[in-house]
């Protein structure tokens, strides 16, 4: 029998949810080009459950792909 992959939907073209568009907008304010841990930490819980994967905390030796998921949620965080 031949056994097909699920494909998981991605919520990234669902608007954000209020207390998540409230949390990104107060990290989106900041003047600042550091992150700190708990920022890491959101942007971790956000992307995951926007993007449906497991959530885990990117290498903070690669800032791509923390970047990448920073443009990544600004996309969700604009959807009206």
């Amino acid at each position: 029998m031949r056994q097909t992959k699920r494909r998981v939907e991605s919520n990234k073209n669902k608007p954000m949810e209020e207390l998540d568009k409230k949390d990104w907008e107060k990290f989106r304010s900041k003047n600042t080009d550091r992150v700190s841990k708990v920022e890491v930490e959101l942007i971790s819980e956000l992307h995951a459950k926007y993007y449906n994967h497991k959530y885990n905390v990117p290498c903070s030796c690669s800032p791509k792909t923390l970047q990448k998921w920073i443009d990544d949620l600004n996309q969700v965080y604009v959807i009206k």
